[in-house]
């Protein structure tokens, strides 16, 4: 394996959605963050400049949006994890690191972004 990997990245793909453990978080929901990380062998794509060598961020982002929308979970751990699997399956990238992010969590008086 290289020493330094190729990735193709997105940062900050953002959805609604009802995931969460209360109540709250259920009824009310809370915008969600997501960043993702593919390692890709990307000399195929610098050599030709042809979409069909790489991975197409514009479909990641697509992907994510509907696996994260479709099927409200407890845990950011369960999403992530659910993401992380997507990704392998359906891309082809040899690793992925996924953040997920919730940004406004209806909870009283948290500061900052819980994530995982």
């Amino acid at each position: 394996q290289a020493l330094s990997a190729d990735k193709v990245f997105l940062e900050d793909v953002r959805f609604y959605g009802h995931h969460g453990v209360t109540k709250a978080q259920q009824t009310v929901g809370a915008w969600f963050s997501v960043d993702a990380e593919l390692h890709v062998d990307l000399a195929p794509a610098a050599a030709s400049d042809d979409l069909r060598t790489t991975v197409d961020y514009g479909l990641v982002a697509a992907r994510i949006v509907e696996e994260s929308t479709k099927e409200r979970v407890n845990l950011l751990e369960r999403l992530a994890g659910r993401l992380a699997t997507m990704l392998l399956g359906e891309f082809p990238c040899s690793e992925v690191r996924v953040r997920v992010r919730k940004l406004t969590p209806p909870m009283e008086g948290l500061q900052g972004f819980p994530g995982v």
